[in-house]
């Protein structure tokens, strides 16, 4: 009988991290089974032959491995080709999951078939009693950011309704994927989880955060927080999303406001931070947009009205010093994080 949950782990040089994830991992109970694909993108630090032995201790563990570092987006629609579950959860290699996480997400995606994806309440690995991510939250200048960032942790309680699903640790119910053919796999990492939310909820799904499902994560422990490299794809990944996703009613109502902001914000970031990968990922955004607006043009043919189903999940804009301002209070959690 196959596993109703397939937890998918994509790795790439993530050695250290394991010694944590998975003896909490497989410790975990879940309505039906789980198995656990680990798909490894070329790691040069050993970590396939960790994956391989514990496999071959616990047959719930399969080893994916890719010749080259494919990427997050990529790596994750290979193994949901592979999955067996009637549910796929995405799990980043650094986070630590509390007992009853696995549980709590599969009993809350099971309650209703409109639920496309389940949020984990994921909180600071160094402060558990912080939030990092309930969910994703947008705005309607095409903003997203994470839910609860910074709030104290949520009491337990039934599921909330949220826009989407932090790809970090998320439960997608695998017919949904393969309804929106899972993440776009050029945004490479970064943003695809948007993206998808995005299209979930252009398609009519419902997505929600399971506050009894709590993770530990050591946030941006794997790519580096505010790193050129994670800049250059917010940057590019951005563009794409809002030019994709966001129904043209709505999109001709903002356009300026989402344009005054970027020209507003993109010179305070490059100078604060010393650093023009942002505007060089939005440069080679639109180098890449022709496939991006041939998509956008199909999935709003094959999901008209989506303005209707989606404006009350965009939040009002916020001027810019109150996103700042948020984006501070994240830096400020980590930076007390690194003191210690």
């Amino acid at each position: 009988m196959n596993p109703r949950t397939t937890v998918i782990i994509v790795t790439w040089n993530g050695r250290t991290h394991l010694d944590g994830l998975m003896p909490a991992l497989l410790a975990q109970e879940a309505p039906g089974g789980f198995e656990v694909l680990v798909v490894d993108n070329d790691s040069r630090d050993g970590t396939p032959d960790v994956i391989a032995e514990i496999a071959s201790r616990d047959s719930r563990v399969r080893l994916i491995r890719n010749p080259t570092n494919a990427g997050f987006a990529p790596a994750n629609n290979r193994a949901t080709d592979e999955a067996r579950g009637e549910f796929v959860v995405t799990l980043n290699n650094d986070t630590v999951p509390e007992p009853g996480w696995l549980d709590a997400l599969v009993s809350v995606a099971a309650s209703d078939a409109r639920i496309g994806s389940v949020a984990s309440q994921m909180v600071f690995a160094h402060d558990p009693e912080t939030i990092q991510s309930a969910g994703i939250r947008i705005d309607r200048a095409g903003i997203a950011w994470d839910r609860g960032s910074g709030d104290p942790r949520m009491k337990p309680g039934p599921p909330v309704p949220v826009f989407g699903a932090s790809a970090g640790a998320a439960l997608y119910r695998r017919a949904m994927l393969r309804q929106l053919g899972g993440f776009d796999p050029s945004y490479f990492m970064y943003l695809e989880d948007v993206d998808l939310a995005w299209r979930a909820r252009l398609a009519g799904w419902e997505s929600v955060v399971a506050p009894t499902s709590v993770i530990r994560h050591a946030h941006s422990a794997s790519a580096g927080e505010g790193s050129p490299f994670k800049n250059w794809h917010l940057g590019r990944n951005k563009v794409w999303t809002i030019a994709r996703c966001y129904p043209a009613p709505g999109l001709l109502e903002y356009l300026p406001a989402i344009i005054g902001y970027d020209l507003a914000s993109l010179p305070y970031t490059m100078v604060t931070r010393r650093d023009l990968s942002p505007l060089r990922g939005r440069i080679a955004a639109l180098r890449g947009l022709r496939p991006i607006l041939r998509s956008r043009t199909r999935l709003h043919q094959t999901y008209p009205g989506g303005w209707q189903r989606t404006r009350e999940w965009m939040e009002p804009i916020e001027p810019p010093t109150r996103v700042f301002a948020r984006y501070q209070r994240l830096r400020d959690i980590l930076a007390h994080r690194d003191t210690r």
